[in-house]
């Protein structure tokens, strides 16, 4: 680490060493360069490139000058920040991570009070850095509902995001004001976004946010030094493109009409479908089922429970209870086809549907302009 700043820890940076390189921490931590590359390649098809970006996905992250990163946390129950510590491959993963400065984060950090507060607020007047949110913001009770050192979480977030390079919103609190925004909401807990403006936000929801998901985008801005192209939600293209109940292992019962009806009963026991159970994977976006948690180990309905949206704006209100059927659909024909149910969920998702198909055609685009300007690069090399 070259520049001098006060570190979480509260050391001088600048009168240490310089840190070593990526590939001298991952032989020291026992991971040789062909499993990095097969950690690159499994980032790189995380975020739905094709796998020639593999190779530049690795030069950029060995190559990388660590950003400065604040994590902020709010109305927050400290699941994201569980769920970041628990990243896949973490004798890698972690590594990778380590490639940003991270200079503020409540949980994990060793300094503590005003040596705390002077570390976050040296990298926000450095400006450039990456914002990282869990939690709602209240606004309610002039913003005493949530303050640390004094000061509101709106005050607080506004001062980060000022020169901030981008902000990610980590679970569906921050993202769309999740279960403290639920009626009656007394705290006035608004999203993220209708707090700060004019810097590039996106939303990771999820409850809690995947550490895929997260650790995906941030190889995606140290490679190509942006956020990865989004929805009209704000969420990635490559983590909530796709319906999970369209990649659900048990869809091949919900086409067959076989649906588990009670708990423990036999279709249950048998993996049948969990929609007559409540399952809201016909109107939830998340890669899910491709993903999993825990490093792959498992996930919900892997476990034999039903989705229950966790990654839509629309959770808690408008997605529970969550053991009763898709609001707002009758759905006496079983032989009713995903598509039909999901586009009678609450009448906005067929909005968010079209905006998903439109999402998608840009997705495809933006990798084949990507495919192109990584030939016409290659080209230029070999002349």
């Amino acid at each position: 680490m070259s520049r001098s700043v006060a570190t979480p820890a509260g050391r001088d940076a600048g009168d240490e060493a310089p840190s070593p390189d990526l590939m001298t921490r991952l032989l020291a931590a026992g991971v040789d360069r062909r499993a990095f590359l097969r950690y690159c390649a499994a980032l790189t098809a995380t975020l739905a490139m094709p796998p020639r970006f593999a190779p530049r996905v690795a030069e950029a992250l060995t190559a990388v000058d660590r950003p400065a990163l604040v994590w902020l946390e709010f109305q927050d129950c400290a699941g994201d920040t569980e769920s970041f510590l628990r990243a896949r491959d973490p004798s890698v993963a972690q590594l990778v991570l380590d490639l940003l400065s991270v200079d503020y984060h409540e949980t994990i950090m060793a300094a503590a009070g005003t040596q705390a507060e002077a570390a976050r607020d040296a990298t926000l007047a450095r400006g450039g850095h990456l914002v990282v949110v869990e939690g709602s913001v209240p606004l309610g009770a002039g913003g005493g509902y949530c303050t640390v050192g004094g000061r509101s979480a709106e005050q607080i977030l506004k001062a980060a995001a000022a020169k901030a390079a981008a902000v990610v919103n980590v679970g569906t609190c921050s993202a769309y004001g999740g279960l403290p925004a639920a009626d009656p909401n007394p705290t006035q807990a608004v999203p993220v976004e209708e707090v700060i403006s004019g810097v590039p936000v996106l939303n990771l929801p999820g409850c809690p946010v995947n550490a895929d998901n997260l650790t995906a985008t941030l190889a995606h801005y140290l490679t190509f030094g942006a956020l990865p192209p989004a929805d009209d939600l704000g969420r990635p293209l490559f983590a909530y493109g796709e319906r999970i109940h369209d990649n659900c292992p048990r869809r091949g019962h919900f086409d067959a009409g076989e649906f588990a009806l009670e708990w423990g009963d036999e279709g249950h026991r048998k993996g049948w479908c969990l929609y007559r159970l409540g399952c809201k994977g016909p109107s939830t976006f998340h890669n899910c089922p491709i993903q999993q948690w825990n490093g792959g180990t498992n996930w919900p309905i892997g476990a034999g429970h039903g989705c229950v949206g966790c990654t839509e704006p629309g959770f808690w209100d408008d997605l529970s209870p969550f053991y009763d059927r898709l609001p707002h659909v009758t759905a006496g024909g079983l032989d009713a086809t995903a598509e039909q149910i999901g586009l009678a969920v609450a009448g906005a998702s067929a909005a968010i549907f079209a905006a998903h198909g439109a999402g998608k055609v840009v997705q495809h685009r933006l990798a084949r302009r990507r495919e192109h300007a990584a030939a016409t690069q290659d080209g230029d090399a070999h002349e």
